[in-house]
């Protein structure tokens, strides 16, 4: 091609590609919001801690409530789909889709099997992973056909990938939960531990990570083995040791492992604790619903700073305020699947939950591609950041008393009075103001268009009535002048 052309067809791939961004904003609804959209560059801050007078947040490095939530989707790590090799994930497009809709969170994944098989999301495709933390090395091949792992060696490209990932991120000001291991695919996937470098056939370490020979391998989430369990402390090492310097890093053990798990992940989380006190930089460690049969209380009672709950106790549709025991991360993917919608993400927020979503994104695992379906969502992740931002969040607590709707995030000070109340189904709504005295500001947000419209001036010292200027559902913030 000569080189004029060549100029030429690359300027109009830039400029389609910037046409396509715009078209996307405006598909989502974001290049007609308010003047608050524009997200902050900032980079990242911290590291999280967390927040010693608001434990249902963290704090940043400057002692800032911090309010997560974000879209996370299966292959931001390693690549999967249904090629071999999987197509490549662009992590930086990711970002940009992550950034249009101002979310500050993701879950990066990993996937322990080479092979699985998606089902009925999928019907009749085999999904490829790779690149994986261990080195494949052989002598001889594993199960894909590919060289056996070295389950002492690490893969040089999947490291460099998991740093430049992270150092990406938290450039964009987004913190990353890296996920350790993967426990559904193991329990439920097929051909998943028929491909496992833990097989006795993947890895030439002599290595058979089913203690009980049932031929699926869930032992290796648990202490049942000794050598596999200083396997997995040894990456778990080489993990801490590629990002642990990051200010955006929290971990998460691993993604819905089977009940028996408990004891194994309660015992890494320890393990991450104990090997990053000697180190400059400590992290939150999370744990995630079990499943199946997992039950909340098991993750209320582990040493992790944060957890994602199952649907009981009504996380689905009337979520439980948040008491600080924890930082909960409240996750579509561990309630649904993918599902959610717009009045789930508000209520989680004035819950004083921070509320994640499982997202299908460009459709090459499952799903469909960027389904609109779930836009209202994505963008309620985004509303609700903006409104975290503008408030004292260090100083609101959940009081489901103080409004006629059940939801409200409150700091009722005669002094610094601060109210958001959301009514799902929008109309009249009484707030009780007493304990503030003097003139509130009002503003009233509609969450499905994203626009904010002043109410005047308030008296505070009584309840008063509200009654919202749009159709569908509303939020209403009252702030002291």
């Amino acid at each position: 091609m000569r080189r004029r052309e060549f100029l030429r067809q690359s300027g109009q791939l830039v400029i389609a590609g910037a046409l396509a961004n715009r078209l996307e904003d405006c598909r989502l609804g974001l290049a007609a919001e308010s003047k608050s959209v524009k997200s902050s560059r900032t980079p990242a801050s911290g590291p999280l801690r967390v927040h010693p007078d608001n434990p249902r947040y963290f704090s940043d490095g400057n002692g800032k409530a911090v309010y997560l939530t974000g879209s996370h989707t299966w292959s931001n790590l390693p690549d999967m789909g249904s090629s071999d090799p999987p197509p490549n994930f662009d992590f930086d497009a990711y970002l940009d889709f992550l950034d249009r809709l101002n979310h500050n969170f993701i879950r990066l994944w990993t996937w322990e099997s080479t092979r699985w098989q998606p089902g009925h999301w999928r019907p009749g495709a085999t999904h490829t992973v790779a690149p994986h933390p261990f080195a494949r090395t052989g002598p001889g091949n594993a199960a894909d056909g590919k060289p056996k792992f070295d389950l002492t060696e690490y893969d040089r490209d999947y490291f460099d990938r998991l740093r430049q990932r992270l150092t990406a991120a938290g450039q964009r000001g987004i913190y990353v939960s890296v996920m350790l291991f993967e426990g559904w695919g193991v329990q439920f996937a097929k051909r998943a531990w028929e491909t496992h470098p833990f097989h006795p056939a993947n890895n030439v370490n002599g290595i058979d990570g089913d203690a009980n020979g049932d031929g699926k391998g869930l032992e290796i989430h648990t202490l049942t083995n000794g050598k596999v369990t200083a396997l997995q402390e040894a990456y778990v090492r080489k993990v801490v040791d590629t990002v642990g310097n990051s200010d955006n890093v929290l971990y998460e053990i691993s993604n819905e492992n089977h009940t028996p798990s408990t004891p194994w992940q309660y015992h890494m989380i320890d393990y991450i604790h104990r090997y990053e006190s000697g180190k400059p930089k400590q992290h939150p460690v999370g744990m995630t619903f079990q499943y199946k049969g997992g039950e909340n209380r098991t993750l209320f009672e582990s040493p992790a700073e944060w957890i994602s709950p199952n649907p009981e106790g009504g996380y689905r549709d009337n979520p439980p305020a948040a008491d600080g025991s924890k930082v909960i991360l409240t996750d579509t993917d561990h309630l649904w699947g993918i599902g959610g919608n717009q009045a789930w993400v508000w209520k989680s927020f004035l819950r004083g939950l921070n509320p994640l979503f499982m997202d299908p994104y460009d459709g090459t695992v499952i799903g469909n591609r960027f389904d609109p379906k779930w836009d209202p969502v994505r963008k309620s992740l985004g509303h609700t950041r903006r409104l975290a931002e503008r408030m004292n969040l260090t100083a609101m607590t959940p009081n489901s008393k103080l409004a006629s709707s059940g939801y409200c995030l409150a700091h009722a000070s005669a002094d610094e009075g601060e109210y958001l109340v959301y009514a799902p189904e929008g109309g009249k709504i009484t707030v009780d103001l007493t304990a503030t005295s003097g003139k509130l500001e009002a503003e009233w947000f509609n969450p499905t268009k994203g626009t904010s419209t002043d109410a005047g001036p308030i008296d505070g010292d009584a309840t008063r009535t509200f009654d919202a200027p749009f159709a569908g559902d509303a939020v209403l913030w009252l702030k002291k002048k």
